[in-house]
């Protein structure tokens, strides 16, 4: 069988088991606790961290992607720590996240002395420590593909090729990004059958999503508990719908939710947003599913099986 990166070691992908694709242990501003370390208390949101993920871990989930890369706060010997102390496997990211312009030492390089640094991320280690990356992110939102985002999504698309590692996105759906994304990656040559088009699940379109599956992509229908922007029981009739016209073999579901966010003050998510957890899929969303019509085998595709192909795929080309 082949094996996947977790940030504590390599793991059989038979291994996975029921796995959230899209998700985040601290989503952190960049570079804000390097320059003021009194904002930070390591070992209190550690402990917070570890019982969020051991009580994730009692309601079934056994894997996380966290798809924390630079312009989030990437901290990858705390999520180490978090992941060896709860028992939850965690697949790390090496990308860059950026809307508009990347950060100032790639404006004035080109996409391949970017992808030689994921390439690294994935070969050698991420951050100085072992762990590396097992999965790619890149992003595209509202303001499209800007000349720093297709720098991003090329670069991507060049370690992807070369290590065979997957790639996974945040795109802005309601402008239909993600057609835009797989426009790119087939420039580069990339078998879209190795992509995940994430936060597919913000809109209620069926066409757009059909195309971006047509095109052999998975979707991702990963920001549950994001009601502000579409609620579980649009989501769950979207998905509902796709799996009876028979798509329930390219979809993965997740909530895109952390441990803790610095980006707002304390409690303000939780009160705008509180079905935004790790327990809504198990807790929530599963039952909702099958109310509405999707069987177990369904389910077991989109939590189990789809994970664990999409990982499967390996090998640079």
């Amino acid at each position: 069988m082949a094996t996947v990166e977790t940030v504590t070691g390599p793991i059989d992908t038979s291994e996975l088991g029921f796995t959230l694709m899209h998700e985040h242990v601290f989503v952190l501003t960049e570079g804000l606790n390097a320059n003021f370390p009194r904002l930070w208390n390591r070992g209190a949101r550690v402990a917070a961290a570890i019982a969020a993920m051991r009580e994730a871990n009692a309601h079934g989930v056994q894997t996380m992607v966290d798809l924390t890369v630079m312009g989030l706060g990437r901290d990858v010997a705390t999520v180490r720590d978090v992941a060896a102390a709860s028992g939850i496997q965690i697949i790390v990211a090496t990308g860059l996240l950026t809307h508009d312009d990347v950060p100032s030492y790639f404006q004035s390089r080109d996409a391949e002395a970017m992808a030689k640094q994921f390439v690294a991320d994935i070969e050698q280690g991420i951050q100085g420590t072992e762990s590396r990356a097992g999965i790619l992110k890149c992003a595209t939102d509202h303001q499209g593909v800007t000349p720093g985002v297709e720098k991003v999504l090329r670069a991507v698309a060049l370690a992807h090729r070369r290590t065979g590692v997957p790639i996974s996105t945040h795109t802005h759906a309601l402008s239909e990004q993600g057609l835009r994304q797989q426009d790119i990656f087939a420039l580069e040559g990339v078998d879209l059958r190795r992509t995940v088009i994430g936060h597919s699940g913000d809109t209620e379109d069926i066409v757009y999503l059909e195309k971006l599956m047509a095109r052999g992509s998975y979707i991702g229908m990963d920001r549950f508990g994001i009601d502000n922007i579409l609620p579980m029981e649009k989501r769950v009739a979207t998905i509902a719908k796709l799996c009876e016209r028979g798509h329930a073999d390219q979809m993965v579901l997740s909530h895109d939710t952390c441990c803790h966010i610095d980006w707002f003050e304390p409690g303000l998510v939780s009160e705008a947003l509180p079905r935004w957890h790790f327990l809504h899929i198990p807790n929530d969303v599963l039952p909702a599913l099958r109310a509405a019509g999707v069987s177990e085998e369904q389910v077991t595709q989109m939590t189990v099986d789809n994970p664990r192909r999409i990982f499967e795929a390996q090998g640079g080309y």
